[in-house]
């Protein structure tokens, strides 16, 4: 599959350097390593200007362009200068590190792209530039990481992958000259039956995306003209869907109704029938409906040709869980300040509580004003109105906390499946960087066993002497394990609570027995819980899964998992699914 996938790839950029504007782009998913370097090199061979490289910080005037700091002090007025966008008319711009690329810097990319035209009013000036561009983002990104803008791939015609693709199965590429092609391409045409096969192909797989079906119309124009065709045949139509309707296929096409055929009339009698008169012609409508869908046809089996097997399932999957990475991530939820991470932006401000003063954005701003406020070159006067301060954004750390039930007589049992857990969440939290607690209940209170910490040696040690047996004070642990992440979404930390327990309180909050108060005040600790705002998860370790802990769970809206015999690993397994999303 992976020789399929590299000519798919390579007929990619064949077409993409065709009409790299009119496509939109390509996204990319790939290390870098040699196979990612053949693929660039020939397309950076086909294109008539070397592609222009875009850094992920890039900053918004030297994207759309602003005021020239330089030229501006030295002329004593404001000087215009164009920016990346513009100065890529008529190429490619490579994003690198897409994951990376903040979403208003996509979306800036974006609007470019959709008016073809860049539109600067800022700084004291106003400038505008008619551009027409493509873009390859190259995704590095792993399973951690957030996905490329959405803002952006929406606009990239065509999608590769070459992480399945191994260095010897990527021979060097050599498509020719595509020039001939792209003088070609403003006299080709679609017809009505090209058209309507893409977009009855899309709807047929799934593919929510309005852009889709345009951007294979592209495509397939691109695949005529490479051919040296002024009409858009079967053939292309068949390409251009298995390089655009492929990657983003959600469902597979549904079988055709097999309808049963019409009953024939009766023949008339022999004595009635003219042997010389003609068969009746065929209805308009019959003869329409025979002569349909070769073409969608053929477009369909090209897409389901080219997935392998099990790639659906493997996409609704992957994109799953990207959505659920946005609002969760396994390295915490997003916070902004301070002066540490990536960064989100630049905004006027004098620099208070740590945040740091950007010189160039704090001389732009006062550059204009040099001449008005009297300054004597080379001096610069800055006044605090042209205090400009970089905004940063990071993760915050996740912190685990198991809230254990270690009474009654399966204790023991569970316990030893908590320790399991435990140990192997620390492993990973050097990855992660994730830290874990752990509180026991038992008798008539909650104890915090050990604090968040990523210590292993004092996970086991802390775990090893805990006793089981008792009564089960649900209230008191729920109290607890809410106090706690409290105290750590204070910290700047995201908590991520998970209840081991069956749900059977049997000891009220203020330590007397009696099941049903003690059900009551763990439902209203539940409440508590939900309304402090923290991710919970409750793993109902009872033999049979029970109504009692179904309902506590459903009071505090956490996850509800019924593990009746499930180990230390699965444990593991699951709280690593919920805290990466």
């Amino acid at each position: 599959m992976s020789s399929k996938a590299w000519e798919d790839a390579t007929l990619a950029a064949a077409v993409f350097a065709v009409d790299p504007a009119g496509i939109g782009g390509v996204h990319l998913r790939s290390p870098a390593g040699p196979v990612r370097d053949r693929w660039l090199a020939a397309l950076s061979r086909a294109l008539p200007a070397p592609p222009r490289r875009m850094p992920v910080g890039i900053a918004d005037d030297r994207l759309l362009g602003g005021l020239d700091l330089a030229g501006t002090l030295q002329a004593g007025r404001p000087v215009a200068q164009r920016g990346l966008l513009a100065d890529a008319d008529g190429g490619v711009v490579l994003a690198v590190m897409a994951e990376r690329l903040p979403p208003g810097t996509a979306a800036k990319m974006a609007a470019v792209m959709d008016r073809q035209e860049v539109v600067v009013e800022r700084d004291g000036v106003a400038l505008s530039h008619p551009t027409r561009f493509g873009v390859v983002a190259f995704d590095e990104g792993g399973p951690d990481d957030d996905p490329v803008p959405i803002a952006l791939t929406d606009r990239l015609g065509l999608k590769l992958d070459f992480t399945q693709i191994p260095p010897r199965e990527a021979p060097e590429i050599d498509f020719g000259d595509v020039s001939d092609a792209r003088a070609l391409l403003p006299r080709v045409r679609c017809g009505d039956e090209a058209l309507q096969a893409l977009v009855q192909a899309a709807v047929a797989l799934g593919i929510a995306s309005l852009r889709a079906p345009l951007h294979a119309l592209r495509v397939a124009c691109a695949h005529a003209a490479l051919n040296g065709r002024e009409t858009v045949e079967a053939e292309d139509a068949a390409a251009a869907a298995r390089l655009v309707f492929a990657p983003r296929a959600t469902q597979l096409p549904a079988p055709p109704e097999q309808e049963a055929p019409p009953e024939e009339p009766p023949p008339p009698p022999p004595d009635q029938q003219d042997p010389n008169q003609d068969p009746p012609p065929p209805d308009d409508e019959q003869q329409a409906e025979e002569l349909k869908g070769p073409m969608e046809d053929q477009v369909l089996d090209a897409v389901l040709a080219s997935l392998p097997p099990a790639l659906l399932a493997q996409m609704q999957a992957d994109y799953a869980s990207r959505e659920r990475a946005r609002s969760s991530g396994k390295s915490g939820a997003l916070h902004k300040g301070g002066h540490r991470g990536r960064p989100s932006g630049i905004r006027r401000g004098e620099p208070k509580a740590g945040q740091r003063l950007n010189l160039i954005a704090t001389l732009r701003a006062a550059a204009p004003w040099q001449r008005v406020r009297g300054a004597i070159k080379p001096r610069v006067q800055v006044r605090p109105d042209d205090f400009h301060v970089t905004h940063y954004r990071q993760r915050r750390e996740t912190t685990t906390i198991f809230v254990v039930d270690a009474s009654g007589s399966s204790a023991l049992n569970r316990m030893a499946e908590a320790k399991g857990a435990v140990e192997l969440l620390l492993a990973d939290c050097y990855v992660r960087r994730d830290k874990v607690a752990v509180i026991a209940f038992r008798g008539k209170a909650a104890e915090l066993l050990l604090p968040p910490t990523r210590s292993l040696v004092r996970a086991k040690r802390s775990l090893a002497g805990l006793p089981g047996g008792g009564g089960t004070p649900l209230a008191a642990a729920v109290d607890a394990a809410g106090a706690l992440a409290e105290s750590i979404r204070r910290r700047g930390d995201t908590p991520l609570v998970v209840f081991l327990t069956d749900g059977r309180a049997n000891v009220a909050l203020d330590g007397t027995g009696g099941r049903p108060k003690a059900e009551a005040d763990a439902l209203d600790a539940a409440k508590r819980m939900l309304a402090s705002g923290a991710a919970t998860m409750l793993i109902d370790t009872s033999p049979q899964p029970a109504a009692q802990a179904r309902k506590i769970a459903g009071a505090m809206q956490a996850t509800y998992m019924p593990l009746p015999y499930a180990g230390a690993q699965t444990l593991s397994q699951v709280v690593r699914a919920r805290a990466g999303g």
